[in-house]
């Protein structure tokens, strides 16, 4: 008897090991279940329940469960109903942000603005803030140009630099939000379209009398195709006179023409001393042949003397006729010049 008696109390010993072993795998299960059980419960009273299983695998496929789930109850109680946990969890894997394209999914849709889960999870995957996008979308953005400070400068017809500011209110075009040219794109647009529409004015006073035109002008030529953005309104904050380009143009230009002209006078200058040059020494060739003829001629008379050719009479004849045209030379020179000889 009291050998069954032990008997019972030993199996009884075990069966309480055995229960007390079961409760704390229990409890740690249950502790480690816990936080996805209060998931699933927070899921299922919101009126979107998700599968345990399916929250524990989100665990397991690093997931942060609790992201998903709240995106999931805040799409669902918005409306948004057709984007499920399979898409949400898509995207964390391909390395979004849920929580910025969820608020601006809600965003977008009590704005009216069209925008679908496909093209919000390739916006915000493309690298673009799309919950900015969407507030911008909302309330319109207004971009100073130029952005850094200084002034845009354009030059009227009439040669007067004229130095502007302007103020570009944009909204965000959704559709072209991937692919579209940023907003540095719109600041130099905007610059380009300000400087020709200046450049277009025939004079700087036209510009300053109505800067709206300006505005017109630029607005006319679609500078937001292609962009991100689309452009509202530009506005003339600033405008104030710079240079006279004209005058300044005209000066050098005078200027330059001065040293034209001096370098030709200089060139034909030159050109007349190298022709004078030129010319002394011609006639300094010819008197040396002259004297090299009169040279000749007493010895060309000598020899006309040695073969008979030449009598005394003839020379004395000769003499007579050279000293009658010295003679009359001499009468027809002025007096100074006959006093300097004497």
């Amino acid at each position: 008897m009291n050998h069954l008696l032990l008997q019972i109390e030993g199996i009884n010993i075990e069966l309480y090991f055995v229960i007390f072993v079961v409760a704390i795998v229990a409890i740690i299960i249950l502790s480690i279940l816990g936080r996805f059980i209060s998931l699933w419960f927070q899921a299922f009273v919101s009126g979107t329940p998700i599968p345990l299983f399916n929250i524990i695998g989100m665990s397991m496929r690093k997931i942060p469960p609790r992201v998903i789930v709240n995106a999931r109850i805040n799409l669902f109680k918005a409306g948004l109903k057709d984007i499920t946990v399979s898409d949400l969890e898509t995207h964390f894997l391909a390395g979004g942000h849920i929580q910025n394209v969820v608020e601006a999914l809600i965003a977008a849709d009590k704005a009216n603005i069209p925008l679908d889960w496909r093209r919000a999870t390739a916006i915000d995957l493309a690298g673009r803030d799309l919950k900015e996008a969407v507030q911008t979308s909302v309330n319109p953005r207004v971009i100073d140009c130029p952005s850094h400070g200084g002034y845009i400068t354009g030059v009227a017809k009439d040669g007067i630099q004229l130095n502007c500011r302007a103020r570009v209110t944009v909204r965000t075009n959704i559709a072209q939000l991937v692919g579209g040219a940023t907003e540095e794109t719109i600041i130099a647009r905007v610059g380009e379209g300000i400087v020709s529409a200046i450049g277009g004015s025939d004079t700087h006073k036209q510009v300053l009398e109505s800067p709206q035109k300006i505005s017109k002008l630029v607005l006319e030529k679609g500078l937001d195709s292609s962009t991100a953005f689309l452009i509202l309104s530009i506005d003339i904050v600033e405008i104030n006179l710079g240079e006279n380009i004209g005058a300044k143009l005209r000066a050098d230009q005078a200027e330059s023409d001065i040293r034209i002209a001096k370098a030709e006078a200089e060139k034909r200058r030159t050109m007349a001393v190298a022709i004078e040059q030129e010319n002394i020494a011609k006639i300094k060739d010819m008197e040396a042949k002259l004297v090299e003829a009169q040279a000749a001629v007493p010895l060309a008379i000598a020899e006309a003397f040695k073969k008979g050719q030449l009598g005394i009479m003839d020379y004395q004849r000769i003499q007579n006729i050279q000293a009658d045209t010295d003679m009359r030379n001499s009468l027809a020179k002025p007096e100074t010049h006959r006093k300097e000889i004497e």
